[in-house]
């Protein structure tokens, strides 16, 4: 079932309650702005682990010799995490090399098949937000070189974040670059078959209101979705809330934890997973470890309680 989008906002807007579904004809859909994939079978969980989580073990865009000297690599947490006996691997950008080349690409794709995972998704810290300058065309480019990357490395999705409003302007007008740094990004993700997914990850996407907003703007694509997060809603009902962003998932990472109302708490894995489901998604489900415990105790523990909330 597809979700009449327009309803859907204007519901939110007018009431911040529930989703209002209704059948969408396939005709208007292709007229009309972004909207939930049409998904069928029942839902689906697969379990990954996002690099992200072993992020105070690893170094960012370091040279080889830095690298070496880690204690954590990507090549070591793909092997960690099929040591775990994961589905999947999600390689967090952050991590990769300075200097990025098809070949050290290839052999991340080649070690994660021979290890029997796929690669869930990679991400990139991009701002849309920008004005239009140099500093905004170096985000637009650095997404399509990771759009390349994902193709090469035959990673189905990219995280990608909105942004923070720049000091001075509207949030309007935030929103409207970023939909728009969306729309020119997508038309080349949709060449290299990968999907992009914007995450709510604060700034312009700190509520299902304003995500909303921004999908309110970008064009109908099979290759755009959300990045379902977890832990990144702090409201006064986190739960609820995503709930509202779920139907648009086309990827999915979980937290340890939730903030409710300022104060953090163990996150209720079932209930997550349970959106999820009733959403219909069919896809990965990372774990983004953030919290204090060593990852490498926490971790394993954590995927253990997970394990029987999903599929595989």
């Amino acid at each position: 079932m597809q979700f009449d989008r327009r309803q859907f906002v204007g519901a939110l807007a007018a009431t911040t309650s529930g989703l209002l579904a209704s059948r969408y004809s396939g005709a208007a859909a292709a007229m009309g702005p972004a909207d939930p994939p049409v998904r069928s079978g029942k839902p689906l969980l697969r379990l990954s682990l996002a690099g992200y989580s072993f992020h105070s073990r690893m170094v960012r865009r370091g040279t080889p010799e830095q690298i070496a000297q880690a204690e954590m690599t990507l090549e070591k947490f793909i092997a960690f995490c099929a040591d775990q006996g994961l589905a999947a691997t999600e390689l967090t950008g952050y991590y990769f090399p300075k200097d990025i080349t098809p070949e050290y690409l290839l052999s991340l794709r080649s070690l994660t098949h021979r290890l029997g995972l796929s690669i869930s998704a990679t991400a990139i810290g991009n701002d849309f937000c920008l004005a239009e300058g140099d500093a905004r065309q170096k985000q637009l480019q650095e997404c399509r070189e990771w759009i390349d990357y994902a193709a090469i490395m035959g990673a189905p999705a990219i995280r990608i974040f909105a942004g923070q409003v720049p000091k001075g302007d509207s949030e309007e007008a935030a929103v409207a670059r970023c939909a728009s740094g969306i729309n020119e990004c997508l038309q080349y993700a949709a060449q290299k078959g990968v999907f992009l997914a914007l995450e709510n990850h604060g700034g312009i996407t700190a509520t299902p209101a304003q995500m909303l907003r921004i999908i309110e703007q970008v064009q109908t694509s099979p290759w755009f979705g959300v990045n379902f997060d977890s832990g990144n809603f702090q409201t006064d009902d986190p739960y609820a809330d995503l709930k509202k962003i779920a139907p648009y998932a086309v990827n999915a990472q979980i937290k340890a934890s939730v903030t409710i109302a300022g104060k953090k708490q163990p996150a209720d894995f079932a209930r997550i997973t349970d959106i999820l489901k009733e959403a219909g998604y069919r896809g990965f489900v990372a774990l983004e470890y953030e919290e204090k415990e060593a990852p490498f105790e926490a971790i394993p523990r954590i995927l253990d309680q997970l394990r029987p909330l999903v599929d595989a």
